[in-house]
């Protein structure tokens, strides 16, 4: 069920709420692109994207994949209709515009890491893998700011919503922070 908050808005949707759902239909438009782009670009067979990482562990980092690109939706809905932009304020003094920011680091990034993986398989130059650690840093600061803008907001409507948000949110962090920035590049076979 749908907040009233939400229902209310939906007549005449604020302008930065407008850009904020074009920022999400072009960003993850850009990620869904590149994913189809890049899997058709390898053999099926292509075992280069898991890099290091144990098949002991990728059922697990496949549910955490799952789990991560689910709960996007519960919390960039709860932004984009639960809030009211002109009056998110967070803790730390910034406002919704810090939070746009934080979804193009994670959306126009994540739209590069396959292609430049890719490119890092077929050819391995050291630019390339230090354009993917770039790369995925950006999209982990992104969601870290993403979670702490959830953590943060100055009397946030809609609290059932919120915790949902939250609880989507945080498999999205570990993922993109945890799984995707810091253990895949280390674990990368080289």
């Amino acid at each position: 069920m749908i907040p009233r908050v939400a229902a209310a808005g939906a007549r005449r949707r604020h302008p930065l709420s407008r850009g904020f759902l074009r920022l999400n239909a072009v960003g993850g438009a850009c990620v869904l692109a590149s994913y189809v782009w890049g899997l058709s670009a390898l053999a099926s067979s292509e075992p280069g994207l898991w890099g290091g990482v144990p098949v002991s562990w990728r059922p697990a980092y496949t549910l955490n994949m799952v789990l991560a690109a689910v709960g996007y939706f519960p919390f960039t809905s709860y932004w984009a209709f639960a809030v009211a932009p002109e009056r998110v304020r967070f803790a730390v003094g910034l406002g919704f515009g810090a939070l746009r920011a934080a979804y193009a680091a994670i959306l126009f990034p994540s739209a590069l890491w396959l292609p430049l993986t890719v490119a890092y398989l077929r050819d391995p130059a050291p630019w390339t893998w230090w354009a993917i650690r770039l790369d995925l840093a950006l999209v982990a600061i992104g969601s870290l700011g993403v979670l702490a803008a959830l953590l943060t907001l100055e009397t946030p409507p809609a609290p059932r919503w919120r915790r949902v948000a939250i609880a989507g949110c945080v498999p999205f962090a570990l993922q993109t922070v945890v799984l995707d920035a810091a253990l895949w590049p280390a674990l990368f076979a080289r």
